[in-house]
């Protein structure tokens, strides 16, 4: 387990990060949620020990040193592949500074590129690649000396939703590997579709942590996809209905509280059949929009 303790860190008078605490358990991951200059990058520089900080961060009942760091693997956000070299040379060069013989490298490279349905060989060079297979290139990177934690800042930047879907599968295979993996994302749709936790910081703290699940829960199931014949008139004219939009043939009701659900239930559907009728917590956007601009 890495578990962050009291985490806290200042750049001349500016207090970016205030006695932040969580942790990251094996086979988990971890969404790490905030606006821009939360402090997200900074928590990731603080456990690799990029710069200097209040607090400590512990991995497996110690003090995390530098032996530690050829059990991480880290993909920043600024991406930072050496363009002349070819992609055997890169992921070679990289691999080796984790301890990885080269021989072992060459061998199972071949099975990452085709996991990643990398459009190019090992061959190749990095220039001629494109960015998203430059970035699929740096996962590699990342992840082939199969690390015991993972750090991923801002992982689905500029990839179309196919390539999306081949990096959220690797990352779940490196989850069931038993990776502890900790990740930024701006687009909470990610952050729903692969995280079992998140710590949501805000102004330098943390507002929320925990099981996704469970916070989503606790805002209470306050909203419904309804398909029906009524007309949005009168679905904002029933009782304990806050707001009502359209989305194509169906629409999305907010009401007042979570136990008027079967009370419009019977009201929409009028005893008959309907489509679908789908009652839920809040989004993570809502929740994230409601908590970061307080």
């Amino acid at each position: 387990m890495l578990a962050i303790k009291q985490l806290s860190k200042q750049f001349g008078t500016k207090k970016v990060l205030n006695q932040i605490d969580f942790s990251v358990q094996p086979g988990r991951i971890v969404g790490l949620l905030g606006k821009n200059g939360a402090g997200k990058t900074t928590i990731f520089h603080s456990i690799l020990n990029f710069i200097q900080y209040q607090g400590q961060i512990v991995w497996d009942d110690h003090q995390l040193t530098e032996r530690d760091y050829d059990r991480i693997g880290y993909l920043p956000e600024e991406r930072s592949l050496m363009t002349k070299l070819t992609v055997a040379q890169q992921v070679i060069y990289l691999a080796n500074l984790k301890g990885m013989r080269t021989k072992v490298v060459k061998k199972i490279l071949p099975d990452w590129l085709t996991a990643l349905q990398v459009k190019g060989g090992a061959a190749d060079k990095i220039a001629s690649l494109s960015k998203g297979n430059q970035q699929k290139i740096q996962l590699i990177c990342t992840l082939i000396h199969q690390p015991d934690l993972i750090i991923l800042d801002e992982p689905f930047s500029g990839l179309d939703p196919l390539n999306t879907a081949l990096l959220r599968n690797i990352i779940l295979r490196e989850k069931k590997r038993g990776a502890m993996i900790l990740f930024s994302d701006h687009n909470m749709n990610n952050v729903e579709n692969i995280c079992d936790d998140i710590v949501l910081i805000n102004q330098g703290q943390v507002r929320l942590k925990g099981e996704m699940i469970q916070i989503r829960e606790q805002y209470g199931s306050t909203r419904i996809i309804v398909e029906t014949p009524l007309k949005a008139a009168a679905l904002k004219s029933l009782p304990h209905v806050c707001s009502v939009t359209p989305i194509r043939n169906r629409y999305r009701i907010i009401i007042e509280d979570e136990k008027y659900g079967p009370e419009i239930f019977a009201a929409v559907s009028g005893g008959q059949y309907i489509k679908a009728f789908d009652q839920q917590p809040p989004t993570l956007t809502e929740i994230f929009k409601q908590e970061v601009d307080q």
